[in-house]
């Protein structure tokens, strides 16, 4: 432990007024740097917690965690029986739901986009899909009731549509012997919109399972089934050990062949941010380093009177250790201060800048959210404060020994 009066002797050096000016510069770069790096370390772990939680809850859960596809043409006849086996092999599938997939070209007037038609079972559906969230009961009971189409926000907007329109969808048609045949079209109306703020919006489009079979030519079954788990980074695991005992052929595949790159690059970002904002805290530590150094020659006399006094050399050790840890705190405990309350609203700001120039700095068809999420652990910031105090005490070591190892009569015979 610190002695009081090397605490209070390092206080004083501290906050000294009397100090080479250059000192203080440093000192004060040393502070500011550190809580800089502090700050920003927190920003960019929280917006990266941000990120992963949207993955999992808002685009997770929308798509499927795994998909198992027909082999055969003629799909899946009894996709309930499927589902009972699905479910009695594993605690870990919390949902089954049937499919039928298709692209299309989606028209109004002159306007054409392409669009995933997902043809679903919407009471089978609220079990792997949390697509409800992003509709209103209205819409939920409109679907239930007629044939319509459910579109994303997106192409809504792109084209022009609103709820009631009547839209044109263009299915591609293929002979018996795959050749390609003039596009089938269906007149649907637009009976409501969902709206995920992200690249789903731009994406997807949902029709009523029987619907989909008509659009697609589709003759008996399903084209394949959709499962939840209840950890999605056990998807890939469960889709292999399910897939594999089923009684039909099936294509597996799960969340991570479309969209397991996103996991991934945040991750990398995570890793690749930590590591350079240590550096920057590390860096602005050395500036510590050089204060105390300048600081020990300076108070080489002082040194020197200290230890013709009698106090030891832990104790001179213990001084400047002191003064350079005040210093880190400061700056660790500014930066964390700042980089918490930024945590807390940075989305909020954030979105009030988009507002104030009327732009989107993401956008909704590029990134799977067109919003800037963030989350605030407390374990990152606790392992933060960390990092920094810790390069802190590191930067004092050497100047600290430095100044313990000055000897009075060589500083004494300097001065006579």
């Amino acid at each position: 432990m610190y002695s009081s009066l090397a605490k209070f002797i390092g206080f004083r050096y501290a906050r000294s007024r009397k100090q080479n000016g250059f000192i203080r510069f440093i000192s004060a770069s040393s502070v500011v740097g550190i809580a800089l790096g502090t700050c920003v370390l927190i920003w960019v772990l929280s917006v990266m917690n941000g990120f992963e939680r949207e993955l999992k809850q808002r685009l997770l859960s929308v798509i499927p965690h795994i998909e198992y596809t027909s082999v055969e043409a003629s799909g899946i006849d009894d996709w309930q029986s499927l589902k009972t086996q699905i479910m009695q092999s594993s605690d870990e599938v919390e949902g089954v739901a049937p499919f039928i997939t298709l692209g299309a070209l989606i028209q109004n007037g002159a306007e054409l986009k392409p669009v995933e038609i997902r043809g679903i079972d919407w009471q089978a559906e609220l079990s792997v899909s949390s697509l409800s969230q992003y509709v209103t009961d209205d819409v939920q009971n409109a679907f239930r009731q007629q044939n319509g189409l459910l579109l994303g926000q997106g192409l809504a907007n792109e084209l022009s549509l609103e709820v009631g329109d009547w839209v044109e969808i263009l299915v591609p048609q293929l002979d018996s012997g795959s050749r390609i045949k003039p596009p089938k079209l269906t007149r649907l109306p637009l009976i409501g919109v969902f709206q995920s703020n992200g690249q789903l919006d731009h994406l997807l489009g949902y029709v009523q399972l029987n619907q989909a079979a008509e659009m697609s030519g589709w003759q008996n079954g399903v084209q394949g089934v959709r499962l939840k788990v209840d950890d999605v980074f056990n998807a890939p695991r469960i889709a292999r050990q399910i897939g594999f005992t089923l009684p039909v052929y099936v294509y597996i595949q799960d969340w991570t062949h479309q969209f397991g790159h996103i996991y991934h690059d945040i991750q990398l970002v995570r890793s690749v941010m930590y590591i350079v904002l240590t550096l920057v805290i590390a860096v602005a530590c050395f500036n510590i380093v050089s204060t105390l150094v300048m600081a020990v020659n300076e108070k080489r006399g002082d040194i020197a009177i200290y230890k013709t006094m009698g106090m030891r050399n832990q104790q001179i050790v213990q001084i400047f250790v002191f003064q350079g840890i005040l210093s880190g705190v400061t700056g660790t405990l500014i930066g964390s201060a700042v980089g918490v309350v930024g945590g807390l609203y940075l989305g909020n700001i954030f979105a009030f800048i988009e507002q104030l120039i009327g732009s989107k700095f993401l956008s909704g068809d590029i990134y799977f959210i067109d919003f800037l999420p963030t989350e605030l652990v407390w374990s990152d910031v606790a392992l933060t404060i960390g990092v920094a105090l810790l390069l802190s005490i590191i930067s004092t070591i050497y100047p600290a020994v430095k100044a313990s190892k000055v000897e009075p009569a060589k500083v004494v015979g300097h001065f006579s």
